[in-house]
């Protein structure tokens, strides 16, 4: 669920550093050099990169730009190809069948490990190439006033792809603004002591 939804889940950050004044005007072409490359036409397993906030198949922002008011809104799109573990097995299965019905007449009895392994690669390969990818967009939103980014997902393995990206696009780190990081912030290191000893309560 994105930011336009009645309501979502979102992961804060903040930019370490300085922002160099010339970055601004970079953004747009930063944004399409990194953008999201299309895998339909492929057999490759999954692909990532930026899209227009406005329109997912956008990626090269004619729909809009990534400018809005005191924010950069862009989105984060991943297209996966997944194959099912039963698909996999039944057609691995028909392969090996066949290459056994092969090696037989050549007077073998079985068919070598490294050859086994080559099928299952084959199988994979011709399987990916027929399977359309799935589609899912993660909203980023950047408050240029403050450096506070926000990504609408809190899965673990999506923001470390999230943080690799956000950097190699705008040569910039990230910092993970956690609840103690905000209560910190909030309260003043001067009590960070007592955030130090908050004990978890049970209420049940």
């Amino acid at each position: 669920m994105g930011f336009l939804s009645a309501s979502t889940s979102f992961t804060r950050y903040r930019i370490i550093g300085e922002i160099p004044e010339t970055l601004w005007a970079e953004i747009p072409d930063r944004l399409k050099k990194n953008a999201f490359q299309d895998i339909d036409h492929t057999s490759d397993e999954r692909s990532f990169g930026w899209v227009c906030f406005d329109e997912m198949l956008d990626s090269q922002w004619h729909t809009a730009p990534p400018e809005k008011g005191e924010f950069m809104a862009f989105v984060l799109r991943l297209d996966t190809r997944r194959i099912s573990a039963a698909v996999m097995k039944k057609h691995y299965t028909l392969a090996l069948n066949d290459e056994l019905q092969r090696v037989e007449k050549e007077g073998k009895k079985f068919v070598s490990r490294d050859r086994k392994r080559e099928i299952k690669d084959q199988t994979k390969l011709r399987l990916m190439s027929r399977s359309l990818p799935i589609p899912a967009v993660f909203d980023v939103i950047w408050n240029v006033r403050s450096n506070v980014v926000y990504l609408a997902s809190t899965q673990a393995k999506l923001l470390s792809l999230f943080e690799d990206q956000f950097t190699l696009t705008f040569d910039l780190h990230l910092e993970l603004q956690t609840p103690y990081y905000q209560a910190l912030q909030l309260l003043g290191e001067n009590r960070q002591h007592q955030l130090d000893d908050v004990e978890a309560t049970l209420f049940v």
